[in-house]
């Protein structure tokens, strides 16, 4: 089973970053909250941050670890191992999706979500609700801090 982490970042205006994989990867055209491989003899925390630096070119606080997700897509199987995150520097470029955005709670149920991540929805739905924002999703640079 490949270990994997996922942030999911929260900006100041309460939306959560949402990240489309482009086509022709796996899982092309579905959105995933960003994060990665789990290298070994890494910890955790250190994985996501350095996923999280190397995708978006954005440097995260680590925050509480919600319920592992294990996922078998077939041909692989992993464990994926998602946080609470907040951005606290970088200069938000993505190079491993082909959009980004920004979106209230109440509008991540509009995109079509990777199956692994899923499971991290409906935890979150849990722990904020439905609430929603004056714009549910435009396209992501780095909030103000």
């Amino acid at each position: 089973m490949i270990e994997v982490v996922c942030g999911i970042i929260e900006d100041g205006e309460g939306r959560f970053l949402a990240c489309r994989r482009p086509k022709g990867k796996h899982l092309g055209g579905l959105w995933e909250f960003p994060g990665g491989k789990v290298d070994a003899g890494e910890s955790l925390p250190n994985a996501l941050i350095r996923e999280l630096r190397e995708e978006l070119a954005i440097h995260v606080s680590v925050g509480e670890a919600l319920d592992p997700v294990d996922w078998d897509y077939g041909s692989t199987s992993i464990r994926l191992h998602p946080f609470l995150c907040r951005i606290v520097g970088g200069e938000f470029h993505p190079h491993e999706h082909d959009a980004v955005y920004w979106c209230a709670p109440d509008a991540l149920d509009s995109l079509e979500w990777a199956p692994a991540d899923v499971p991290i929805l409906d935890s979150l739905r849990h722990r904020v609700g439905s609430r929603s924002v004056d714009s549910p999703a435009q396209p992501a640079k780095v909030p103000d801090r």
